[in-house]
């Protein structure tokens, strides 16, 4: 029996994997989805929120990156109006309507801080769920899933993964509520794989072998120098010019470099992909989308043009996040041929094109490059092949032989996928809001874990005892005595990743000493990361110093409280080289003078000075701040959350 819900909100028949998820949403029951991406699982949120809507009750979509909650916050606007709002920590549109658009971190914030405020939700949406193994964030999804009230039922949204019936398995037990699995694995558009090796392009693996890779050894030395014996390099203007040619446009080529992205995209500036009305139009909307994001006069901007009107572009995480939409826009508008982009492309994004070319299958993992993973590959090669257009979606693979064997190529394209793995790591806010609730019962977290559901019992024991660890590092700090969060507690209960830092600056009354600019100063002091072999400017202005030296006292406390409970990883040091531009932008420089004393990309910065404010709202709705504290934090975010980086003003536009 064909299970097809009646009346259907899409004009088009649902694929039995789509009807089987959404009978089971007509049922009450919540669903974990898996399926490869652009199968079309968003089409089962879409049921979900449309009939929510109908039923005046209410719905949360968590998204793992900010640019998908943009995208989404965006599509369901358009199509509901007021009933959509969004809460990404730098952005709060409309934060009490009955659709709201979260980061998964502000769900689960939500759910320790707040917990009244998701007490009357009907379903909550957790989008890409296989985040559940990022070894930052996986401990977000996974606290998300666990603290989800029991009366609101949960849609998750997965890649193709192997465990895909131990998750749900594991989501049973914790919530103790029915929870069922439909899987996918055919891909509504087949993909065909090309190879482009010694600069010849090979459409079968048997070509590849017989020429791509003659006379190499089956376990050859990887030589990374710039010269390689014996190997004809890959020309790009070849494989480009034979996409052209057999109308394999539009490409999404992945590059895992930002500056590899703008410097392919320049050499390309030689070829037209765009006839002359395509041409007059690129120009048009291109103007249109820099005059509505306040782009004109943006150097970066500028300098794009040049590709544009010729169906280029380049897209990575150190542009400037309009700057970034605008592309999108024009990409979706069919007006851009060829985007070379790194994998951030592939995150949820509905950018389908009809061929994906890797550049290389290596990228940079957590503890340094290695080949990609299948279920990463496949995220990033999923989106070639547009449904209802192509028949198939194209696939190319640069390969150099002595880079990379055959035998890692097939295990990347044939091999399994990997499965979700736990990497639970609970927070100390997340240690001190359960405090809050169950005393010293809340050891009893871990067992509900899915760390705990997949470990062996030594690894039980050890996460275990990691949990307690933390739980008698936060008494010591004070955060906690007699059974009960101290002020000092509650106050860093709320200061999600730098609780210890803003707990001391909090207890010794330094939050209330700083300036406006000083204290925007300090959290930049907090959330900059410095990219590994980057070199900054080591002085800082004179009236930061002081702030400087607290921060380092601070450090070194919490420093010597992690090493005596052997808590890893350790809070990283203070960093002050935004010093320069946090009190330039603070006075009111504008964006270019800012970038250029930072000396970061436009996107890094913007990213950073977000970070700042979502931490000022913070402080300024925390428990137990001053009147003071919080006038300065709002004084503060005003200073900085301003034109190209005011995130709200760039969904509003």
């Amino acid at each position: 029996m064909s299970l097809q819900p009646e009346p259907p909100l899409h004009s088009f028949p649902y694929d039995p994997f789509q009807a089987q998820a959404i009978d089971a949403v007509n049922r009450g029951v919540s669903v974990v989805v898996a399926a490869p991406t652009g199968a079309g699982k968003t089409v089962i949120a879409d049921h979900v929120i449309a009939e929510a809507i109908a039923r005046n009750e209410r719905v949360i979509y968590t998204a793992p990156i900010k640019a998908l909650s943009n995208q989404k916050y965006r599509d369901f606007s358009g199509a509901y109006g007021d009933l959509i709002g969004i809460v990404t920590g730098d952005v709060a549109i409309n934060p009490r309507a009955p659709v709201r658009i979260m980061t998964t971190e502000i769900y689960r914030n939500t759910l320790l801080d707040e917990p009244d405020q998701i007490a009357d939700t009907s379903w909550v949406i957790l989008d890409e769920v296989h985040y559940l193994d990022d070894r930052e964030r996986g401990t977000v999804w996974e606290e998300s899933i666990i603290l989800t009230p029991p009366a609101t039922r949960i849609l998750s949204l997965s890649a193709t993964v192997p465990n895909v019936e131990e998750i749900a398995a594991w989501m049973r037990e914790v919530l103790n509520r029915p929870t069922e699995v439909v899987v996918e694995t055919k891909r509504p558009v087949p993909l065909h794989f090309s190879f482009q090796c010694q600069n010849n392009v090979y459409d079968d693996w048997k070509s590849l072998r017989q020429h791509g890779y003659t006379g190499m050894p089956a376990r050859h030395r990887r030589r990374f120098g710039r010269h390689e014996h014996g190997v004809i390099p890959n020309r790009i203007h070849t494989l480009v010019r034979e996409l052209a040619n057999d109308e394999r446009l539009p490409c999404i080529y992945f590059a895992f470099g930002r500056r590899q992205t703008e410097e392919l995209a320049q050499e390309m500036v030689g070829f037209q992909f765009l006839d002359e009305t395509e041409q007059a139009e690129a120009r048009a909307r291109y103007h249109a989308l820099c005059t509505r994001f306040d782009l004109i006069e943006e150097p970066s901007a500028q300098r794009m043009r040049m590709f544009i009107q010729r169906g280029i572009a380049f897209h990575h995480a150190g542009m400037l996040p309009t700057l970034k939409e605008a592309i999108e826009q024009l990409f979706t508008a069919k007006l851009i041929k060829l985007i070379f982009t790194t994998e951030t492309f592939a995150l949820g994004i509905n950018m389908p094109a009809r061929t994906v070319v890797f550049d290389s299958l290596r990228k940079y993992y957590a503890h340094g490059f290695a080949n990609l993973r299948t279920r990463d590959f496949y995220q990033m090669a999923g989106r070639a092949g547009r449904r209802g257009m192509d028949a198939e979606g194209f696939v190319y693979l640069r390969l150099v032989p002595t880079r990379i064997s055959l035998a890692e190529v097939n295990h990347i394209i044939t091999g399994p996928q990997e499965p979700v793995e736990s990497q639970f790591n609970a927070s100390y806010a997340t240690v001190l809001n359960l405090y809050e609730l169950h005393q010293e019962r809340v050891i009893d977290f871990y067992p509900r874990t899915l760390h705990c559901f997949q470990a062996s019992k030594s690894s039980r024991r050890r996460a275990r005892q990691k949990f307690i660890d933390r739980l008698d590092l936060l008494k010591e700090t004070g955060c906690i005595r007699h059974a009960k969060l101290t002020v000092k507690g509650k106050f860093a209960s709320w200061m999600y990743g730098y609780e210890l830092y803003l707990g001391e600056l909090f207890e010794a009354g330094l939050l209330d000493r700083f300036a406006e600019s000083e204290m925007c100063f300090a959290l930049s002091c907090l959330v900059f990361e410095p990219r590994p072999g980057t070199h900054f400017e080591r002085t800082i202005p004179k009236n930061f110093q002081w702030v400087a030296r607290e921060l380092e006292r601070v450090h070194r406390r919490i420093h010597q409280l992690e090493s005596k409970y052997d808590i890893e990883p350790f809070a990283p040091p203070p960093h002050t080289q935004l010093g320069w531009a946090i009190d330039a932008w603070s006075k009111g420089a504008d964006f270019a003078t800012t970038v250029e004393k930072a000396g970061l990309d436009e996107g890094e910065l913007v990213r950073y000075l977000r970070m700042i404010i979502q931490l000022l709202r913070q402080l300024a709705q925390a428990p137990y701040t001053s009147d003071k504290l919080r006038q300065t934090a709002k004084a503060a975010r005003a200073r900085i959350d301003r034109d190209v980086v005011d995130a709200e003003r760039q969904l509003r536009a």
